[in-house]
C-alpha cells in the first residue's frame, strides 16, 4: 500500500528531522486520504450488518437499510 508507506516514511523522517512545509502539507493530505478510505470501509461493513434479537427477530435499525439504499446494496429487510 503505497499511501501508507509514504505516510510512514514521512512520520519516520519527522522523528529524525523537521519536515519542510511541503512535506507537512503532503503528510496531512495523505492522512486525510487514508482516513477517507478507512471510513469508507467501515461504512461499507456497517451497511451489511443484520441485527437479530434473542427471539430471532430482525431488529436491524432503519438507518442501516437507508444506508443500503443510498449505497445501492442488497436489502435483506
Amino acid at each position: 500500500m503505497k499511501l501508507l508507506d509514504r505516510i510512514n516514511t514521512l512520520a519516520n523522517k519527522e522523528k529524525q528531522v523537521a519536515l519542510s512545509a511541503e512535506e507537512k502539507q503532503e503528510q496531512q493530505a495523505l492522512r486525510q486520504e487514508y482516513l477517507k478510505m478507512i471510513r469508507g470501509q467501515v461504512i461499507n461493513t456497517f451497511s451489511t450488518l443484520k441485527v437479530v434479537d434473542p427471539l430471532g427477530e430482525d431488529v436491524t435499525p432503519d438507518k442501516v437499510y437507508k444506508l443500503r439504499e443510498e449505497m445501492g446494496t442488497l436489502d435483506l429487510h
